[in-house]
């Protein structure tokens, strides 16, 4: 009996380690503002790949009320480490170092990759028709986010001149005010803009294009977050509902697979 007792016990303890948040029922999740992850449609609505995929880990698979909180990209790390959110969950790529050479995974610990991206730069089409490799915008401003593994890649650019902005949007719109003559953007949030509204004489140089980056959630070192975080994305890949959240956002192509992330 002892030895059943014990049994039941431990799985108890299994159970509610994954069924629950085992903080104080709320979730501080730390963004910044693009198509597709997060942001507002036409109606006002809180939307996004990330928006929706994060309110089913913490309110569907955890039983935590989730709140969204806008940051400043280059004070994510503080934000995180000081406790004012419990994650970076915005497109955050894992795979890559800060432009202070230090690689994120030393930073935060991180969930599994949930999506491919990669680096892209965009530019006007006029220019775009000129570039050929990697020195061709020698001595062109380029907009990268602060703190962005936009800024990382702008390095590889030779002799570019960078010009820091608050968010990746921001970048973006640099080109039309003419203060910038090309950006560096994740690919998944230049898909959204470029060729489009606003944007429509804008194109990506795909030459420029960085190597194959992963999104993944980044939580404090040591946060027990992570283990149940990736626990409640097996869990969601495993009934549809990742693919389910994709296919609402055009992303199911870039959706990763968790198998081999064991």
């Amino acid at each position: 009996m002892k030895k059943i007792l014990a049994f039941l016990f431990v799985l108890v303890m299994a159970v509610s380690m994954f069924a629950s948040c085992n903080q104080a029922d709320t979730i501080v999740v730390g963004y910044t503002v693009y198509k597709p992850m997060n942001y507002r449609d036409d109606e006002g609505n809180f939307v996004g790949f990330d928006t929706d995929l994060a309110t089913a880990v913490f309110e569907e698979k955890l039983g935590c009320k989730v709140i969204f909180k806008e940051i400043d990209w280059n004070q994510k790390y503080l934000e995180l480490n000081s406790g004012t959110i419990d994650c970076i969950w915005n497109g955050f790529t894992a795979n890559t170092s800060d432009p202070d050479g230090v690689a994120r995974s030393e930073k935060v610990d991180f969930s599994y990759n949930y999506m491919l991206n990669k680096q892209v730069v965009v530019t006007t089409k006029e220019l775009a028709a000129t570039v050929t490799d990697f020195d061709s915008l020698s001595g062109k401003v380029g907009a990268v986010e602060t703190g962005s593994a936009g800024a990382t890649h702008l390095v590889s650019l030779t002799g570019t001149v960078e010009k820091a902005c608050a968010t990746q949007l921001e970048a973006l719109q640099q080109i039309a005010l003419g203060t910038a003559d090309f950006v560096v953007l994740d690919e998944q949030l230049a898909k959204a803009y470029v060729g489009k509204g606003d944007y429509a004489g804008l194109e990506i140089v795909e030459s420029l294009s960085s190597n194959p980056e992963y999104y993944a959630i980044g939580f404090k070192k040591g946060s027990e977050l992570t283990a149940k975080v990736n626990q409640a994305l097996e869990e969601l890949a495993a009934d549809g509902k990742i693919d389910e959240i994709a296919e609402r956002y055009n992303l199911a192509t870039a959706i990763t697979d968790f198998s081999d992330q064991k």
